[in-house]
């Protein structure tokens, strides 16, 4: 019986794990999701830091941070914090660059921006409407 919940606890914490795009259990790279709303990417520090849904945010201010714990799902990167783009228009799970990224509707989107290719850019020129929309249906699939 100790077996059985041993195997189902790592089961859930590997799918749990791949619900969020997370590096050392820490979200957007360490990147302070609150000063994102306030249109900077900004390094978050470990001495300020929440756990949420058993995932690790940084701020970069004690301020930050309990703005945060006032209301994280506002906060939360969209899509787990993977590249908005790519969740639109392959299903696929990219990493992100944490300096790119878009405030839309209220939400944070993250998105891949390496080696010449800017995946924000390429949202915001294909449509946003539409790769959002399939984001949002590639999203539910995925995470099935």
């Amino acid at each position: 019986m100790k077996k059985i919940w041993i195997l189902l606890l790592l089961v859930s914490t590997t799918t749990f794990a791949q619900k969020y795009n997370i590096k050392k259990g820490v979200i957007a790279s360490g990147y302070d999701v609150v000063n994102y709303f306030n249109n900077k990417a900004t390094k978050g520090n470990k001495d300020f830091s929440v756990k949420h849904d058993n995932v690790i945010f940084y701020f970069s201010t004690k301020k930050n941070k309990n703005i945060f714990k006032k209301n994280p799902e506002k906060y939360v990167p969209q899509y787990g914090g993977f590249c908005a783009y790519a969740i639109g228009k392959t299903g696929k799970k990219v990493s992100i660059n944490p300096k790119t990224f878009e405030i839309r509707d209220g939400k944070l989107y993250l998105f891949y921006n390496s080696w010449g290719t800017n995946t924000l850019e390429l949202w915001q020129n294909e449509g946003v409407k539409k790769l959002k929309e399939q984001a949002d249906k590639n999203w539910i699939e995925i995470n099935l």
